[in-house]
């Protein structure tokens, strides 16, 4: 199986299904990009004999996140649906997830990485949350990341905006594995070939399994969180401002309103 897309490569072969990131250097995901990750998604969601998805991607960076650009006025709220269909969507396909992970993945493209069941990364990957820094919170890392890494981790992640490195990442549970750049294919498909001799279904219901064991209702919460972004913050003098200068490049002046 092999689809054609613009912003993105996407084929199954011998039961892995591979989505690689194509706007390079650095993956922005603009709204195109999101509809044909869905897409993509959507193709396999009753595909009962895969056994992992593999997300990758071309260029210096895995991905440097959504278009600020189009979080402005009103084209916020279609792009934060339409990312946050990608996240339902992972969650509905049948089969194990796994990111592969090198350079930066910060905003959108860190939680893209991060929500993915398995997560390998080089020693040049690197993760961070910059919303802070424009006046905003990112929905899906408010979500998930209290049950990847914590609590405080999380509050400290979401509040500082600050970089972490790959070695970081490892311990506070974004990562499973740091892969030499060398070893990196050799290592991914001794992954696929375990993930491969299993039944399609175990796999299957045991990733449903853990993920409903952890009681990780992502619909529920995610519109939740939807409400506090689309209602108190996106409409705000500071969420503005911090889009606005980022785009005017220039720094944000604060009023706290």
């Amino acid at each position: 199986m092999k689809l054609s897309f613009e912003t993105i490569t996407f084929h199954a072969t011998d039961r892995v299904a591979y989505l690689t990131l194509k706007r390079p250097p650095i993956n922005i995901l603009n709204i195109q990009m999101m509809v044909e990750i869905s897409n993509a998604l959507l193709s396999i969601r009753e595909e009962k004999d895969l056994h992992a998805l593999v997300i990758r991607a071309e260029g210096k960076a895995f991905s440097a996140g959504a278009s600020v650009e189009d979080h402005m006025g009103d084209k916020a709220e279609p792009i934060l649906h339409a990312f946050h269909k990608m996240f339902h969507l992972l969650i509905e396909i049948p089969c194990p997830t796994i990111a592969v992970v090198e350079g930066a993945a910060l905003g959108g493209g860190c939680e893209l990485a991060t929500f993915c069941d398995i997560v390998y990364a080089t020693e040049k990957a690197k993760f961070r949350q910059p919303e802070i820094n424009l006046g905003l919170f990112p929905p899906v890392s408010v979500v998930a990341f209290p049950w990847i890494t914590g609590l405080n981790r999380t509050m400290e992640l979401l509040l500082t905006g600050e970089t972490i490195d790959v070695q970081k990442a490892y311990e506070w549970g974004f990562v499973n594995r740091v892969v030499p750049s060398r070893e990196l294919e050799e290592v991914l498909s001794e992954l696929l070939q375990k993930l491969k001799s299993k039944s399609a279904l175990a796999l299957s219901l045991t990733r449903k399994a853990i993920r409903e064991a952890l009681s990780v209702q992502f619909t529920g919460a995610i519109g939740k969180v939807e409400q506090v972004y689309f209602r108190d913050l996106i409409p705000s003098k500071d969420a503005q401002e911090g889009l606005s200068s980022f785009i005017e490049k220039r720094e944000p002046v604060w009023t706290n309103a």
